[in-house]
């Protein structure tokens, strides 16, 4: 079996076209529904679903497919977001403490442990209620959850790094820290980093619905899933649809995202196996 179909794998490949779709409604949600995602129609409040309205209507007439269309550019709006800032500060913060070393190195992952300390869910309820409601104030909330997970993978990679031969060569050749981190080590434990923020899409996406779900993410009438399911909870027994779309949609979402992250992370570790028993065999 070729490489390249291993790595294609069905598990990766449903993973990708998962997420693909979910990305193509948030970058043209006008191709998935031509309904106003905010416009109210009360004549037509909690409609069942039919030819006219797919997942039918919520509690002020407003469609919940186009709503559940535009909360896709949401919600992975809040993932880029979420999982660009906090891999930039926590693989800075990671490089500088692996590389240096030291006190340095002491003072950041005691930082890092702070934060690693408390619940997620907790620490970021209590980030966003300082910061106020909003959905800039969950993005940054749930960032501020997130680095010192990426400063602990990079910092244990760097250190594993820094005393290849190769290093010690550019070290040797005069070139300065910096090139020698920016060129030579940080590119070889970036693998790590994208299989984790794969595993970790689905996780922000669940935080950040969570949040909007208890009243501090987006606000009316920004679509957000876990803001929709929190709308359509009192309706749930009778006008099912207005909650179960956008949970249903958060869930499949997060499964993609997961499929991705389990098969990168697998090829990863076959990577590491492969390569560890051609070594021994070349011993």
């Amino acid at each position: 079996m070729s490489k390249t179909f291993q790595f294609w794998s069905p598990s990766l490949l449903l993973g990708l076209a998962i997420v693909g779709l979910f990305a193509s409604m948030a970058i043209f949600p006008g191709l998935f529904s031509s309904q106003d995602p905010a416009g109210l129609r009360l004549e037509h409040r909690l409609s069942a679903p039919s030819a006219a309205n797919w997942f039918g209507t919520d509690g002020v007439g407003v469609d919940v497919y186009s709503r559940v269309v535009y909360g896709a550019r949401t919600t992975l709006a809040t993932i880029v977001i979420v999982l660009g800032i906090a891999i930039l500060v926590g693989v800075s913060i990671g490089s500088v403490s692996g590389y240096l070393g030291g006190w340095i190195d002491g003072l950041l992952m005691r930082v890092a442990d702070v934060f690693l300390a408390f619940p997620p869910l907790i620490l970021a309820l209590a980030t966003n209620a300082v910061l106020g409601r909003g959905l800039q104030q969950t993005m940054f909330a749930v960032a501020f959850l997130w680095w010192p997970a990426y400063a602990r993978l990079v910092r244990s990679q760097i250190l594993a790094v820094r005393k290849l031969e190769f290093v010690e060569s550019a070290r040797a050749i005069g070139a300065n820290e910096f090139r020698i981190v920016g060129r030579h080590v940080l590119p070889n434990v970036l693998d790590p980093v994208i299989v984790r923020a794969s595993l970790d899409a689905g996780f922000v996406a669940l935080t950040a619905a969570s949040l909007s779900f208890l009243g501090l993410g987006a606000q009316p009438p920004t679509p957000e899933w876990g803001r929709m399911v929190a709308e359509g909870q009192k309706f749930l027994l009778d006008q099912w649809w207005v909650a179960t779309f956008p949970g249903i949609a958060l869930f499949v979402l997060v499964i993609g995202f997961n499929l991705i992250g389990e098969s990168l992370s697998g090829r990863m570790q076959s990577g590491l196996h492969i390569g560890i028993a051609e070594e021994t065999e070349g011993r």
